[in-house]
């Protein structure tokens, strides 16, 4: 098997699953799968191995989980969870999590269930993943549906149908819709049942999603059953059985034979009460469901120990019990197991057999006390994991108030997209940047403007002046560096690369240079700008633990810093090497200007810049 053909019975499998169909097929290609793996990925990339591994496991563990046999699906998931974990795959981390949720369930240990959906929804929720956390929702809704704790089902299921909205998934909203309708059903409020499940019906079809339709038909009818409308119950499981029949679902059509068994059975008509149970029967041993099996051999023994049907056996009554009383006690299941035993001590009651009724009447009642025991501690300690939750859920809101004002404040100081790399754990940011465009300027006449004006007025006229520069660099593409007193730097090229970093220091100095034209302070004094450009390479990068710095280093710097201090008043005073940057035509005359696309530079000649010695600069203007 090559890589490709690996991917595809992957996928293939995905599908079948989605569908609900032969997860005994299943369970046995993906057993095949794990087997051939580590031949088939050999020279794969070691994440996507991962990530084809846990896709084969997940198959695995939900095809065994579908057939009944959750406990020999947990060591599979807890592998891909393992695995998922180790490769920092936090999408497979929730997906597996959300599944031991599922297993325990199944298992009735609904704090483990909760603790499990409710951190698979803490993960959906930190990848942004709505449509994961609202299928956690309502998976933690059916926990406390479970737990008859209607109310908290339904907080969820509404919580659950407005992420599902929100996405778009029709699917996720009729589902929500549909038990939303159930809690309902469970609180006899059968009208609100019934307009509930006929939305999410509605849904499934417009969607043409004929397995939906096929459930929640089949739904519907138990909702006329548990009503008394035991005809009306038939005629909707009737409708489900066929949708199931045409596609070929074996569950669905195991379901409603059983539902119809049921139904049967509350109107005495025994003959196709057993009918209707041997045909569930035999899907369901087709299935390998485990725990179906040993409900239909509860039922219908139960049925065989019944005087009035025509088929009364008590010997054959007594051998499904048992055998009903074996599976169940293997697969851990105790409710059911203290049904069986209940049945079967009615039995031998009827015949006499008071040893074997003894027998199994204690076992009844000390299953059923059991139960009625582990409820009671496990209802406690879900109280505890509740208010737990609760605690931990106000601490994590607290946390991300906290994170969101750390997050606001890091983007006030640092550039974006320096910021994100500190928010996504880099610890030491240095980057080296071959070529950007340095912008300094200094106010002219700021010294005898702070010697005649309020500390106020001076803080409000730099911070007016300051807001309209940052707000020209944020048109041009510019990052402003820091301001020190009346001092103002920026740059383009950084931290983001920009090809035509030249042309944006240039229009942003422009603008800049216009702005402060004829510039008078609300205090009527007049103040202009001297404005430096150069052109090279530096080295930038986060200083400090405390009080975040994002500077820059470099000769580059020191010469933009020298353009502007010997620059003049209501200038641009540039390098060669700008110029140079920013492509000019050259003349054949030095001592000419260059020109294009709207800019040229006047050559000031060669003049002496401090710690520079002797350069060539110029004046840029607008042509």
């Amino acid at each position: 098997m090559t890589l490709e053909e690996l991917i595809s019975t992957v996928e293939e499998l995905e599908a079948i699953l989605r569908k609900g169909e032969d997860f005994a097929l299943v369970e046995t290609r993906t057993s095949n799968l794990l087997q051939k793996f580590p031949l088939v990925i050999e020279n794969t990339d070691l994440v996507e191995r991962d990530k084809l591994q846990c896709r084969i496991l997940l198959i695995h563990s939900q095809s065994l989980i579908r057939r009944g046999m959750t406990l020999d699906a947990l060591p599979y998931t807890r592998q891909a969870l393992d695995i998922a974990k180790q490769s920092s795959l936090k999408n497979f981390v929730a997906i597996a999590v959300g599944l031991i949720g599922t297993i325990y369930w199944q298992l009735s240990d609904y704090v483990l269930a909760l603790e499990n959906y409710q951190e698979a929804l803490t993960i959906n929720k930190e990848l942004g993943n709505d449509s994961g956390a609202a299928a956690n929702l309502g998976n933690i809704a059916l926990v406390y549906w479970h737990l008859s704790d209607f109310t908290k089902a339904l907080e969820y299921l509404q919580e659950a149908l407005i992420l599902n909205k929100r996405c778009g998934i029709k699917r996720g909203m009729a589902a929500n819709l549909g038990n939303i309708g159930g809690v309902y059903a469970h609180l006899s409020n059968q009208q609100l049942a019934l307009e509930y499940m006929l939305k999410a019906l509605a849904i499934y079809e417009d969607i043409d999603s004929k397995d939906g339709v096929a459930i929640w038909t089949g739904n519907i009818g138990t909702v006329y059953a548990d009503s008394g409308d035991h005809i009306l119950a038939l005629e909707w499981y009737q409708k489900a059985l066929a949708l199931h029949q045409e596609l070929g679902n074996k569950i669905g059509i195991q379901s409603n034979l059983f539902n119809m068994g049921e139904e049967y059975l509350n109107l005495a008509d025994y003959t196709n009460a057993m009918e209707y149970h041997q045909k569930a029967h035999m899907l369901s041993k087709e299935s390998g469901s485990k725990r179906e099996i040993a409900t239909d051999f509860t039922t219908i023994g139960a049925l065989y120990s019944m005087v009035e049907y025509e088929g009364y056996n008590p010997g054959i009554a007594q051998e499904y019990l048992l055998k009903a009383i074996d599976q169940l006690q293997e697969l851990g299941v105790k409710k059911e197991l203290y049904e069986a035993h209940r049945t079967l001590a009615g039995l031998f009651q009827r015949l006499e057999q008071w040893k074997d009724h003894s027998y199994h009447f204690m076992q009844y009642h000390n299953i059923e006390k059991e139960v009625q025991n582990e409820e009671v501690t496990k209802q406690m300690q879900l109280m505890e994991y509740r208010r737990k939750v609760e605690e931990a859920e106000r601490d994590r809101q607290v946390k991300i108030a906290r994170f969101q004002e750390q997050e606001k404040i890091l983007h006030n100081i640092l550039p974006a997209h320096i910021a994100e790399r500190m928010l996504n754990g880099e610890s030491k940011i240095a980057d080296s940047f071959s070529n950007v465009s340095i912008f300094f300027s200094d106010i002219v006449g700021f010294t005898k403007l702070s010697q005649n004006i309020e500390a106020d007025d001076l803080v409000t006229f730099l911070n007016a002046l300051f807001t309209e520069f940052d707000r020209l660099a944020r048109k041009h593409g510019l990052e402003k560096i820091k301001t020190i007193g009346d001092a103002y730097m920026a740059v383009a090229g950084a931290p983001i690369a920009q090809e035509n970093h030249a042309e944006r220091a240039a229009l942003f100095a422009l603008d800049v240079a216009e702005l402060m034209k004829d510039y008078r302070t609300e205090s009527d004094y007049t103040i202009g700008v001297r404005i430096g450009l150069h052109s090279g390479s530096v080295v930038a990068g986060i200083i400090g633990e405390n009080k975040f710095v994002y500077d820059l280093w470099g000769d580059a710097v020191n010469t933009a810093s020298r353009m502007e201090s010997h620059g003049e008043p209501g200038k641009i005073h540039v390098s060669e090497e700008f110029v140079d940057a920013l492509s000019l035509i050259r003349p054949s005359d030095s001592t000419s200007q260059w020109e294009k696309d709207g800019l040229r530079v006047i050559p000031r000649g060669e003049i002496d810049i401090k710690g520079k010695g002797t350069m060539r600069t110029f004046f840029l203007e607008r042509r």
